[in-house]
């Protein structure tokens, strides 16, 4: 098939994109690598540099027709969103709107989109948090993620366009950004491996769900060939705070600097762990790749990348 993949030179989409070339799939990339890194994007594939709010991404869809788009192109910092909610809306919401229509036109028949389980749930009463639970996300960020799952079931609706909403827990491995503010595990491993002191926002009992990247990317693809149309986790369900997981970091990096604490955060979650029972239903997903394992192969990236 040909698939188009928004933010291809990001973090998570490049590994995507990547597994989708070495399927035999054309591939085509959009990004504006206002977040992304050139080094990227993989060969063999053909990449446009466009932001996709612009009319010429939507031409682009329209010429090359791709049968499946994968949407990872985002705005995904949380305290961003609180910041400037007008921006986190225009590029998470109307971007994804542009896409969408622009694919109808083209005659694309399958959106797979990144979505957001770490934050669309809130704090839930429940945990590991199930797709049928309220839905009361805490920041602008998780608001337009939400947003963009109920228009993907409008197109759906409306005009028969098949989606897969994956909710993602919080994705880690090599290739993330450790100098923005999203990525906790990229940035205290980059902070540890050159000496400096991580930063912990809040107590540090704050918990999170981690999935490694290559389990994720397995999800992109079974999301091609699924019948499921709608919202899957994609998490372990199992929650780490972050004090424990400076703890295991330092261990790997060999670092024995203790956190600088700050204040919180606003918008972000106390407690999130993602439930994959229905991932393993209509996916054949379940995580395959252990924390620890998955934070030494993170750290190695960033060992051998300056």
């Amino acid at each position: 098939m040909k698939i188009l993949v928004t933010g291809g030179a990001g973090f998570i989409a490049s590994h995507v994109a990547e597994a989708y070339l070495d399927a035999g799939h054309e591939v085509v990339i959009i990004d504006d690598l206002s977040a992304g890194d050139e080094r990227n994007i993989p060969a063999g594939a053909r990449f446009e540099k466009l932001d996709v709010r612009s009319e010429a991404a939507s031409r682009l869809i329209e010429e090359e027709k791709p049968e499946v788009i994968n949407h990872h192109a985002a705005q995904m910092s949380v305290s961003r969103s609180v910041a400037d909610p007008v921006f986190d809306a225009d590029v998470n919401v109307v971007g994804l709107l542009k896409i969408l229509a622009a694919a109808l036109r083209a005659g694309t028949k399958r959106v797979v989109f990144a979505t957001s389980g770490g934050t669309v749930y809130g704090d839930p009463h429940r945990l590991p948090a199930k797709e049928e639970q309220a839905t009361v996300p805490l920041s602008p960020y998780g608001i337009a993620k939400l947003a963009g799952e109920h228009y993907l079931q409008h197109f759906s609706a409306v005009h028969g366009l098949h989606h897969l909403a994956l909710r993602y827990a919080n994705v880690y491995g090599p290739r993330q950004d450790p100098h923005g503010e999203a990525g906790v595990v990229a940035i205290f491993s980059k902070k540890m491996l050159s000496g400096a002191e991580a930063t912990i926002f809040g107590d540090g009992r704050q918990t999170r769900d981690y999935v490694f990247v290559q389990d994720v990317v397995r999800a992109n693809l079974a999301a091609l060939e699924s019948d499921f149309c709608g919202a899957v986790n994609i998490g372990t369900g199992v929650e780490t705070d972050v004090l424990r997981l400076h703890a295991l970091l330092s261990e790997i990096c060999g670092s024995e600097q203790a956190p600088r604490m700050a204040p919180a955060r606003p918008g972000e979650v106390r407690r999130i762990a993602l439930d994959y029972s229905l991932a393993a239903e209509v996916l054949g997903w379940k995580p395959g790749v252990a924390l620890g394992e998955g934070l030494a192969l993170t750290v190695d990236f960033f060992r051998s990348r300056p």
